[in-house]
């Protein structure tokens, strides 16, 4: 089959792709201990349930705007408001199913073919897949393990050029779980406005912080008018598979999201978007003990890590992911990571899944019990053991 020629320049999720392979492994008779896929391994919220199963038989099964429930967009607006200290209104809501639609639809309505987008490497391997696809030249901007995987501004100062038309930040980070700090977003956010560049802000990961609080770049001066927050509620809700996700941007091109949106998925499922105003609205406990739970997690992986030689890992500030440092065990990422699933029975991805910069490391997800991430920390150091 001839394909346009575009379809080479199209990137996959590498998580999905280990989790096939670790469900094949499991058919065989294996054990396998999932820390590859980034997916709460909570229920969604008992209430969002109810919610949901109501709308239905209440009728929510048509067609909605292709911006999102007027509703919803309201509840998104004033969460909005409130978590990042701006001022945004329905008009700036675009609800989608899932966060990536953001990703899509800002860099077609925004950036041209031979246009620059700056990114960061090691990162969520869409945006490089995206910017791909569009004809966009990727211009990856280095995380490094000294610097907390928080992106160096200098660098990135270094970067701009007249071609540049848009930055892409993500904080809490997959897949290192760095925090930006509000220094770093005043930094960036001067260099966007110098420069006259747009940011998308993937803030997907905003509630799931271990300490201090969450800043969104949209907040610092001269930057609501070209900041775009994607959000949703996968991550925070446990709703992966609901997907609903949203993005809060200017007027103007949320009118032109709303159109790709039309052309693409012509809505939001609607008693997903019901269930979505009930969760942004009611007690939000079982969030706060996800997130405690999280934590909990998080500790145990990372000194279990730290115990294992030729393993050294940071402490992450929010999401649930490690990025342990593995250079000393000779082995490159791929490698180390095929085998840990093929001889270990552990999944996990790849550093350079997520770009050529996570070379030498290894993703884990911690969503997963203490029992099973301990479990797992013995197959790694018995695997070590052995190299």
């Amino acid at each position: 089959m001839r394909l346009a020629d575009r379809m080479s320049r199209l990137g996959t999720e590498t998580a999905f792709v280990v989790l096939a392979k670790a469900k094949e492994l499991e058919k065989k008779g294996m054990e396998v201990i999932h820390l590859e896929i980034g997916e709460p391994d909570f229920d969604t919220p008992r209430n969002i349930i109810d919610e949901a199963i109501s709308a239905l038989n209440n009728h929510w099964t048509h067609y909605g705007p292709s911006a999102g429930l007027p509703e919803l967009r309201q509840t998104i607006a004033d969460d909005i408001s409130k978590s990042r200290g701006i001022k945004v209104g329905p008009q700036n809501v675009v609800v989608t199913p899932g966060g990536k639609p953001v990703m899509f639809f800002v860099i077609l309505a925004l950036v041209n073919e031979g246009e620059e987008v700056i990114y960061p490497n090691p990162g969520f391997p869409i945006y490089e897949s995206v910017i791909n696809f569009v004809g966009a030249v990727p211009k990856p901007i280095m995380l490094r393990e000294e610097k907390q995987f928080r992106l160096d501004v200098d660098e990135l100062i270094s970067m701009v050029t007249p071609k540049t038309r848009l930055i892409i930040i993500n904080s809490p980070q997959n897949p290192t779980g760095s925090v930006l700090t509000k220094k770093d977003l005043e930094e960036i956010a001067r260099i966007a406005v110098k420069n006259d560049i747009y940011v998308l802000a993937d803030e997907i990961y905003s509630r799931i912080i271990y300490k201090g609080r969450h800043f969104s770049i949209a907040a610092e001066p001269d930057m609501l008018e070209r900041t775009i927050i994607l959000d949703g509620y996968s991550k925070t809700y446990a709703m992966t598979g609901w997907r609903l996700g949203y993005g809060v941007m200017p007027e103007e091109l949320a009118v032109q999201v709303a159109k790709l949106q039309t052309n693409c998925n012509s809505c939001t499922a609607s008693f997903t978007q019901i269930a979505g105003i009930k969760a942004l609205k009611d007690d939000q406990s079982e969030v706060v003990k996800m997130v405690a739970e999280f934590q909990r997690r998080r500790d145990v992986i990372v000194e279990g890590l730290n115990k294992i030689n030729g393993i050294d890992c940071q402490m992450p500030e929010g999401a649930f992911y490690v990025f342990p440092n593995i250079k000393k065990l000779g082995l490159k990422s791929s490698v180390f990571a095929d085998r840990l699933l093929n001889e270990a029975g552990v999944a996990a991805l790849s550093g350079t899944s997520f770009g050529a910069y996570g070379e030498g490391y290894v993703r884990f997800s911690y969503a997963n019990s203490v029992d099973n991430i301990n479990k797992a920390l013995a197959k790694i150091k018995n695997f070590v053991d052995k190299l």
